[in-house]
């Protein structure tokens, strides 16, 4: 007899079905395996699900148990095996009907006391599951945020116990709600800056086209704050890019209580970090900057204090919109359509060029520093803008008659010009 439950293996943004199968047999020596291609947490998952068992007052039965995920040429990762593992070595031993399954996908990592721990995916896995014609199973801490897939069946018990209440009849597990769409939080305000009224309008162009812009300039001069004030004036996600840019987030454990919102995303990743920290990667090949920024902004400050290796991994990402992590075993896709902003200094002094602090190196500390950034990847940022100091002029200035709110009207309306332009020509 093999008692059978489905679950998902993530690959990207997609989730690919994966049959827990668990069989008993006699033996004269008990044992558990984990067959499939699993990964070392997967392997793990075995001490889990027996001190789940425990922490139940269950025990597992003195035959051999061997759990099958299937296909077997699939790598497995991630501890969401755990619950579809345990459900289906519960059916097998009679503790829930062997049928109560049917119809379902699971997901979840258990603790040694039988709760249900939350864990990264569940919106795509929800998602998955509906495509299948499933309802999904996953931890209460997951539930609201599961429930943003739509018309598909949830169950988010907090723990085994109620789980197989629910399963043999004796308590009722009712379908979570889907988090609250929060409201953007407060954005900078272009208010805020004074002067500089040449590298504004850049930013209004660039928000407007979805255009790649760097500011160069000294320090000081204003260049990150610009950048910051990006989001605010860009148009919120619409539906669509709202569930792509939560399906990335899911999968990197960034949805809190299922709280979704229709702010851009804005990333700014240190000059310190990866190739992989940008591009993703890693031993799950997790989601890195560029992805997460998917449908917002990646703001890159100290463009060239940025490892050649890691700014060059954005080239191709920039170009198709997509990340392709190549693997001996398999090649992993994640979105990536984002709006690249950067800053720089002139040269590694920091002023470059003539006047007061002037670097006395020039031209070549400019000629070197400019270098590190490679011609291809310049190739791709639409507008550069230089950025003079601010004067003390400037900061005596009022503040500016328009701020974020008017700039973003502008921007939206030249986004619906260009949408209503492109219906036209389709």
């Amino acid at each position: 007899m093999v008692a059978r439950v489905v679950t998902v293996a993530f690959e990207g943004v997609d989730a690919r079905r994966v049959d827990v199968e668990v069989q008993l047999t006699p033996t004269s020596q008990p044992s558990f395996a984990v067959v499939g291609l699993a990964d070392k947490a997967v392997a793990e998952s075995r001490e889990r699900v027996r001190g789940a068992f425990v922490g139940l007052g269950l025990a597992l039965p003195g035959k051999r148990i061997v759990a099958n995920l299937a296909p077997a040429d699939v790598p497995k990762e991630g501890s969401h095996y755990d619950l579809p593992i345990a459900l289906a070595l519960m059916a097998a031993i009679g503790v829930i009907p062997l049928d109560a399954l049917d119809g379902w996908a699971a997901v979840g990592e258990l603790g040694l006391d039988g709760q249900i721990a939350p864990v990264a995916g569940a919106l795509p896995a929800a998602v998955a599951a509906g495509g299948l014609g499933l309802g999904l199973i996953c931890p209460e801490a997951n539930g609201a945020e599961a429930a943003w897939a739509g018309d598909v069946r949830l169950l988010a018990p907090r723990s085994l116990i109620q789980l197989v209440n629910h399963f043999r009849g004796v308590q009722v597990l009712g379908a979570p709600k889907a988090g609250d769409l929060a409201e953007a939080p407060p954005s900078a305000d272009l208010r805020d800056v004074k002067g500089q009224e040449q590298a504004k309008r850049a930013l209004e162009i660039a928000a407007a086209g979805g255009h790649n812009l760097l500011f160069a300039g000294p320090p000081g001069s204003g260049k990150s704050m610009l950048a910051q004030r990006l989001p605010g004036i860009l148009p919120p996600l619409t539906a669509r890019e709202l569930l792509e840019t939560s399906m990335v987030w899911s999968l990197g454990g960034l949805i809190a209580k299922g709280e979704l919102t229709r702010a851009r995303p804005f990333r700014a990743p240190h000059h310190s970090a990866s190739m992989a920290a940008l591009t993703g990667g890693g031993v799950r090949v997790k989601p890195g900057e560029v992805s997460l920024a998917h449908n917002g902004v990646l703001f890159l400050d100290e463009l060239p204090e940025f490892s050649p290796q890691a700014l060059d991994s954005l080239r191709q990402p920039l170009e198709t919109g997509e990340v392709i992590v190549a693997r001996a075993n398999a090649h992993v896709r994640y979105p990536a359509r984002v709006q690249l902003v950067a800053a720089m200094n002139p040269c590694r002094c920091g002023v470059g060029g003539p006047g007061r602090g002037a670097c006395g190196k020039a031209p070549r500390c400019q000629r070197d520093y400019q270098g590190r950034v490679s011609g291809p990847l310049l190739d791709r940022i639409d507008l550069q803008v230089d950025v003079p100091p601010v004067t003390a002029a400037d900061l005596a200035l009022p503040p500016p008659a328009e701020g974020t709110a008017e700039v973003a009207a502008r921007v939206a309306a030249a986004r619906e010009a260009q949408a209503a332009r492109a219906e036209e020509l389709a």
